[in-house]
């Protein structure tokens, strides 16, 4: 599942334009961004912002947060996750 705070029409134009197989949330408000850390103060370009803080959450059959990846960038980022994942067959 992704979560974005961008509008939901955008979400699904964007999924579809990039095939992919999961649902999008949208929280316009960054209340969930909030709760998780994604969301608060950073650099950008040497100027300090608040926005999103690109991150990955793995979250377990029981809803607990199994593994955080915060302020990430999005190359190579996927391949890390999936290989972390497959380590803990």
């Amino acid at each position: 599942m992704g979560i974005s705070r961008d509008k939901p029409e955008a979400q699904k134009t964007w999924a579809m334009a990039q095939g992919l197989p999961y649902r999008l949330l949208s929280d316009p408000e960054a209340r969930i961004h909030t709760k998780y850390g994604a969301w608060g103060e950073k650099v950008m370009y040497g100027k300090k912002t608040e926005g999103v803080i690109r991150s990955t959450f793995v979250i377990g059959e029981d809803g607990a947060v199994q593994k955080a990846y915060t302020n990430v960038k999005a190359k190579g980022h996927a391949a890390r996750v999936l290989a972390d994942l497959a380590g803990q067959g």
